[in-house]
């Protein structure tokens, strides 16, 4: 059975936001307009899916930077897929994306004349398709656009790429790994791969992402869960303790008193024969009289 094709489709059909100079022609009310006009993502076929694995690693690598730059406090903006409108440009959804020195809030789209600059940093993770899109389009156009650092991760090959633009230049420089190590001037911090896993570095202290908080998380309630066990056991211990003594208290408090009676006892016993003894003997005193 024939499976059936999608015909091709090309960038000019995207919407694209107005040139610098239609832009400047613009009221306000006009700009809003435009920028509410614009859709908020993209078809499949601009921004095609590549299966679970590239979907973990984009959300995983979005959610530790945003969590990270929250936590330090600095002005950092990070999303992931947001469609993003250069002027005049055919818009595409970087898998991250990253912006320095502007507000963290909730956006729909990233439309560079209206936001008063452009990106910073882009990552793309390539599992599956088109190779060429990542590691030969996008370098020539990001570089185009002033996107001053690009990184791919190639999980299919556990490899990972690096590229920075060079004051006042229009073409990538390829960043070449220190210790297996990328710098990235845009994020303060260092970019490696671990198996297929991008980890983000402070010097020599990883920066955690989800995983490693998950992990903390189980460990924290392993402990809780182990000193619960501990306090329990350590009550039930003392409560046996506690009842030995109890036992022990009884036991010697019964001692105790049965010596007590015994004596009195022996006390009765030595007063009845003496009595006994004093009436044998009046009573021989009265038959020898």
């Amino acid at each position: 059975m024939a499976i059936p094709v999608d015909p091709p489709h090309d960038e000019r059909e995207l919407p694209r936001a107005p040139s610098e100079a239609e832009w400047a022609d613009l009221s306000e009310a006009d700009r809003d307009r435009v920028v509410a006009a614009l859709p908020p993502s993209l078809p499949a076929w601009a921004n095609p899916p590549e299966g679970d694995r590239h979907r973990n690693e984009k959300e995983r690598t979005g959610d530790t930077l945003r969590r990270f730059f929250r936590k330090s406090g600095r002005r950092m903006y990070v999303s992931s897929e947001l469609a993003t409108y250069y002027p005049a440009e055919p818009p595409f959804s970087p898998d991250v994306l990253v912006v320095r020195d502007v507000e963290d809030r909730e956006r729909s789209s990233w439309v560079v004349s209206k936001e008063g600059k452009g990106l910073d940093l882009v990552v793309e993770l390539h599992d599956q398709g088109d190779g060429a899109k990542d590691l030969v389009r996008n370098v020539q156009r990001f570089a185009r656009l002033g996107i001053a650092e690009y990184f791919v991760v190639d999980l299919a090959t556990a490899r990972l790429h690096g590229f920075r633009l060079p004051a006042r230049g229009r073409a990538y420089d390829r960043l070449v790994p220190q210790a297996g190590a990328f710098a990235s001037q845009v994020l303060g911090l260092d970019l490696r791969l671990e198996g297929r896993r991008l980890r983000f570095f402070l010097g020599t202290a990883a920066v955690a992402d989800a995983d490693d908080l998950i992990a903390r998380l189980e460990r924290a309630v392993d402990d809780a869960v182990e000193s619960r066990e501990a306090e329990a056991e350590a009550r039930r211990a003392a409560e046996v303790r506690a009842e030995v003594e109890a036992h022990g208290r009884q036991a010697e408090a019964e001692a105790r008193q049965a010596e007590a009676e015994a004596r009195q006892a022996e006390a009765e016993a030595r007063a009845r024969a003496e009595r006994e003894i004093e009436r044998l003997r009046e009573e021989l005193r009265k038959r020898g009289g």
